[in-house]
């Protein structure tokens, strides 16, 4: 089983403005120690992401980025049923988002989401578009990918990428997180998207409220809103707590638990092999890291 050096574990977010507050980056080292936030004086953008990622990655990290790297296929056998021009993998979805957004302001995805193509397929703030469910079936809560179906059996409560109504909707963040991924062709691969090279760094998708339910929370109490919560859940991952005492904020309690969950079960062969994950699947849908 391959090694790292480091563990990045980015809460992203799909909110407008040219500095998100969502986001969040914590590092946890190889070696051992508590993990530690990577701070940036203004906050973050995903442009800043981005610049990180390509330009500033220490060696050998392995990447976990708190969003859906695709939208469901397989239910329907398309992304977007019914459109004449059918996508055949995860790629060419980032490459078509990134291209319609190209003049989106902080690679944001609003764009997409009002395209007279796209938009039937999403339930916004409005309606719900009559392609929201398969074969224009009204589902109530969306199309689900298989490893957020996974996911759900694991005690998870994912919400359907297509989903952009509510506080914990993910459809927005997965698409800007879409942008970044399309950008990071040629400098960094995507698991399972990409196969793992064996060596140098490596992007995966994560599901914080995983490394919430493994360090002994529950799904109700996955956010941790103080340091004493956070290092109650650190140790139950038998990671160095963090210094600090009273409030902090969940997204930055969110990447510091992820980062050490990413340290410690990136060794796990079973976490690269779940038994959900086909080619097709690796190759359309992609997977959540740690999703069994």
């Amino acid at each position: 089983m391959r090694s790292f050096r480091h563990f990045l574990a980015i809460d992203w977010s799909g909110a407008k403005g040219p500095v998100q507050k969502g986001i969040a980056l914590a590092l946890a080292d190889a070696g051992g120690g508590p993990p530690v936030l990577v701070e940036r004086g203004r906050g973050w953008s995903r442009g800043d992401v981005l610049a990180l990622l390509r330009e500033d990655l220490p060696d050998d990290t392995l990447v976990g980025m708190d969003l859906g790297i695709a939208l469901p296929f397989a239910d329907c056998g398309a992304y977007f049923p019914r459109r004449d021009v059918l996508l055949p993998d995860a790629p060419s979805l980032w490459a078509l988002i990134d291209d319609i957004c190209a003049g989106d302001p902080n690679l944001g995805a609003q764009s997409f989401v009002d395209h007279p193509e796209f938009a039937p397929y999403f339930r916004n703030g409005r309606d719900t578009g009559v392609h929201f469910g398969c074969d224009g079936a009204a589902h109530g809560r969306g199309r689900f990918r298989v490893t957020e179906q996974a996911q759900a059996e694991m005690g998870c409560k994912p919400y359907s990428n297509f989903n952009l109504v509510g506080a914990a909707q993910v459809g927005k963040s997965s698409l800007t997180g879409m942008r970044v991924l399309h950008r990071l062709r040629g400098h960094l691969p995507v698991w399972p998207v990409d196969p793992d090279p064996g060596h140098g760094s490596l992007v995966v998708e994560i599901y914080t409220s995983l490394a919430a339910l493994e360090s002994g929370r529950s799904a109700a109490k996955a956010k941790m809103r103080s340091f004493e919560d956070l290092n109650a859940a650190l140790a139950g991952l038998r990671s160095p707590p963090v210094a600090g005492r009273g409030a902090i904020e969940d997204h930055s309690s969110d990447a510091l638990l992820t980062a050490a969950w990413l340290r410690r079960v990136a060794s796990d062969r079973a976490r690269w092999a779940p038994a959900g994950l086909t080619r097709d699947i690796a190759r359309t849908e992609g997977w959540t890291f740690g999703a069994l």
